[in-house]
């Protein structure tokens, strides 16, 4: 198996830690990666690594080589904007993002996504010795994360060098929105559609991060789609959920959330705070606990000063399992501006699982139709509201906050439903399966089907 995309094995980001989890177990000696990211890759699931050389991508290689020359007074994540992300092509904060604490006004983000753009569709060059180490390791499977013009380009170029089908991973509706603003006047998004169906031209399979991407994404490509998201790590999960306890005696429910804050997030969590300030007035000692990856705690987090909000500081990804225990109510949020529902629809966030598997209900706030509000009612882990209204929002918190057994029921059956679905044992055979499939199955879409006139007979007989 040879995996191809930006981001390297690790618990750096959210596809990091999704690829770590579906191939954690996988024979060593049969899985390989070619990534982008200027990272060291963790070593425990994979151990043959290349990275692609920067310069393979001169135009991103010299604009971010002067960024750092010019650059004074950021941070270090602020300052390498899209280097982090590397050849595999420019990240979503894209090149020329403000510092920390900058939020870019209407011109500045067009520009920025104007030179995000015209840096993707720059040349990717692929040098003979990175395309001769392709060869050797001899896949049966090239497995690809992507979400760029040149993501796409690498993942196509690595399946030629070896002669074997091409399976994507995608994990958010970016076909559907990636330059869709008509970037480079529409030669970006032209290049993407491009893109993208000559990836499915050499593929076998894929794979959607969502039940409802991997249906829609069978329809909409004519290739057969499989569901694989995080999962978790069977030590991970949480004991049996015990007896909840009351809003009573002093205590303080906490309602903690943990992850980035960016798609507007922080507006939606601002809201919740909201409620949890105005449910505080009428007696309620409940709040809001926020857990999120320092640049956006430095970006946004002033956004978030209400009186029922704590910004609770980064959480290491081997202590997110503690944090998500020790609360009362877990939350998850997604924005309800078009734009970000409409490149959210089919996504499952990394997080959804994790709460699932730490026994604690959960408060979901966000679109109704997005597949991960889906997800959550499905599992009949909490109270979902999925419009944005915020006495709504403000019943169903004082409702989670006053009722222990509410608490305790919901936990109880999110626990067995990340039992069911998202074990890490159980995942990854169905994954390997999966690939195995993929890998006997011949490249491109499946052809429509004839049209059959009414009352002919089909099959034998």
């Amino acid at each position: 198996m040879l995996v191809v995309g930006a981001a390297g094995f690790g618990r750096a980001s959210g596809t990091g830690i999704t690829l770590s989890n579906l191939f954690a177990g996988w024979p060593r000696q049969r899985l390989a990666q070619l990534y982008a990211e200027d990272l060291e890759p963790d070593t425990d699931v994979c151990q043959r690594f290349l990275r692609l050389d920067p310069r393979s991508a001169p135009v991103e290689y010299h604009l971010f080589r002067w960024r750092a020359r010019t650059t004074r007074g950021t941070s270090p994540g602020a300052r390498n904007g899209s280097a982090v992300t590397g050849v595999g092509g420019v990240s979503a904060g894209g090149a020329g993002a403000g510092g920390a604490g900058v939020e870019p006004g209407p011109l500045r983000a067009r520009m920025r996504a104007e030179l995000r753009a015209f840096v993707d569709l720059s040349p990717l060059r692929v040098p003979a010795d990175a395309r001769r180490w392709l060869r050797e390791q001899r896949p049966q499977v090239v497995y690809a994360t992507l979400g760029s013009i040149r993501q796409m380009r690498l993942a196509v170029l690595a399946a030629r060098e070896c002669g074997v089908p091409l399976v994507p991973h995608f994990m958010d509706d970016w076909p559907s929105t990636l330059y869709a603003d008509r970037q480079t006047l529409g030669v970006a998004r032209r290049a993407v559609l491009a893109g993208v169906r000559e990836v499915v031209r050499h593929s076998s399979y894929g794979l959607g991060i969502s039940d409802p991407m991997a249906r829609e994404y069978q329809r909409r490509y004519g290739l057969p789609f499989a569901a694989f998201g995080n999962c978790v790590d069977p030590t991970d999960f949480a004991d049996r959920p015990g007896p909840a306890r009351p809003a009573a005696d002093g205590a303080v429910l906490d309602l903690v959330y943990v992850g980035g804050l960016h798609l507007d997030r922080w507006r939606s969590l601002r809201r919740v705070g909201e409620a949890v300030g105005r449910l505080a007035a009428d007696g309620l000692r409940a709040r809001l606990t926020v857990h999120a990856p320092p640049q956006d705690l430095a970006r946004y987090g002033e956004r978030l000063g209400l009186p029922g909000v704590r910004l609770g500081g980064s959480v290491a990804s081997d202590e997110v399992a503690a944090v998500l225990r020790r609360a009362d109510v877990l939350v998850h949020v997604e924005s309800f501006a078009e734009e970000h529902r409409h490149y959210t629809r089919y996504s499952l966030s990394t997080k959804i699982p994790q709460y699932l598997a730490a026994g604690r209900p959960v408060l979901g706030f966000g679109p109704a139709e997005l597949a991960s509000m889906a997800h959550l009612d499905a599992a009949g882990a909490g109270a979902v509201v999925g419009v944005d209204d915020p006495a709504r929002l403000a019943r169903e918190v004082a409702r989670l906050c006053g009722d222990p057994a509410l608490r305790e029921r919901l936990g109880r059956q999110g626990l067995d439903f990340a039992v069911r679905h998202h074990r890490a044992d159980q995942v990854a055979a169905r994954f390997a399966e999966t690939l195995a499939r993929a890998a006997r199955r011949p490249v491109g879409p499946t052809p429509e089907p004839r049209h059959t006139p009414a009352g002919a007979r089909v099959g034998p007989g």
